[in-house]
């Protein structure tokens, strides 16, 4: 199942006003439950700190993450980094037109992407996964954050977060699985704090995210749309019907999980500090 030719419609459509790209982030924010998780951290990592901060998004995307920050910090530095040309252009045009000058995007290479010592904060949200060459990602991200700097990441765990818990049984029973767009199904715990402790880190913590109730909620909110929508993209017709019934239930599955603690779950946060 294909979700970045999707990914790129929503974009185009929401990209005809500023409003409208504004109305995609709320909804990204709403409907992404990584997007709440990254959020409270977000939120921690503010109270902690009474400087500004210098901030890496390494894997900006449509820069849903950078606006949060600049719109709270106008005296932090932020800079967001992705593979896609076409991205960066559109962000730095987005950006520069709603008057957002504390916020930059630049074409960069994970995997060959070094700036020592800049970084306070390195966001990375639903990237490992793709990337083959993890460790190296990882050592570059320790090289670029100051002493005492943090590193941020959300990724789909071994739990089933790429979508391919018992793949063959999906495959016959017609399910479908985004594990097409992944290099890897996900992350251990254990494996991922251990290879950020290999790139250097001194300290770590890694929980689970997407338990029971925000992995019913990721189905609703994301899952089953898509499914729609790579059968036929006429059921962007049907989906503000289908967001209207299933919306309140997804707001409630992914507040409960937020809130709880999870022995298990299909998405994992990763911190690790310099």
């Amino acid at each position: 199942m294909q979700y970045d030719p999707i990914k790129r419609k929503l974009g185009v459509v929401f990209n005809k006003t500023p409003f409208l790209r504004k109305l995609f982030y709320r909804l990204l924010d709403l409907l992404l439950l990584r997007s709440w998780h990254i959020r409270k951290v977000l939120r921690q990592v503010e109270k902690g700190t009474k400087t500004p901060l210098t901030v890496l998004d390494a894997g900006s995307g449509f820069g849903q993450y950078d606006y949060y920050m600049a719109r709270r910090h106008g005296d932090w530095h932020i800079k967001g980094v992705d593979v896609k040309p076409e991205q960066i252009a559109d962000c730095n045009t987005f950006f520069h037109r709603i008057g957002l000058k504390n916020t930059r995007f630049a074409e960069a290479d994970l995997t060959a992407f070094s700036e020592p010592e800049t970084y306070d904060l390195v966001l990375c949200v639903d990237v490992m996964e793709h990337i083959e060459e993890d460790r190296k990602v990882l050592r570059n991200f320790y090289q670029s954050l100051k002493k005492g700097g943090m590193l941020l990441i959300s990724t789909p765990s071994d739990q089933g977060g790429s979508d391919v818990h018992h793949h063959h049984d999906h495959e016959e029973s017609g399910e479908h699985s985004f594990i097409d767009e992944h290099v890897r199904d996900g992350y251990g715990i254990q494996e991922i704090a251990d290879k950020m402790k290999d790139a250097g880190f001194s300290k770590t913590e890694v929980y689970y995210q997407y338990g029971p109730s925000g992995n019913l909620g990721w189905k609703l909110s994301m899952k089953y749309p898509v499914i729609m929508l790579n059968a036929s993209y006429l059921f962007f017709l049907v989906l503000p019907f289908y967001y209207l019934l299933t919306f309140p239930f997804v707001l409630l599955l992914n507040a409960s999980d937020l809130r709880g603690t999870h022995k298990t779950g299909t998405g994992l946060v990763a911190k690790a500090w310099k």
